[in-house]
């Protein structure tokens, strides 16, 4: 394994742990949690490119959830640049949600 897939990794896990800081704004648990981040790619050159999705497509942070997402996985130091693309392919379903989400809202 090279130096660069390790740090590869690792920027990956950082990314993740900021990711889980930003929260849907009528459910009360994180946008990673929630099953919304659909896919996180790093390139060699540590431009991070996000495929996420929102919980419906007129949702009221449509425009604001992807900005605030990459403005704060571009304030990690290693990230050279960040880009998040919104999909509804597959559209999100509570399927999405982490066991802990779920456990969160009540829904076991």
């Amino acid at each position: 394994m090279s130096d660069s897939t390790i740090n590869t990794a690792e920027l990956g896990e950082k990314i993740v742990n900021v990711l889980k800081t930003i929260y849907d704004p009528e459910i009360p648990v994180d946008i990673y949690e929630l099953g919304l981040i659909y896919d996180v790619f790093v390139n060699e050159d540590n431009d991070v490119k996000i495929l996420m999705t929102l919980t419906t497509p007129n949702c009221p942070v449509a425009e604001t959830l992807p900005q605030e997402v990459e403005e704060k996985v571009k304030s990690l130091n290693e990230v050279n640049n960040a880009e998040v693309e919104i999909t509804f392919d597959p559209p999100w379903t509570q399927e999405l949600m982490s066991e802990e989400a779920k456990l969160e809202l009540g829904m076991l």
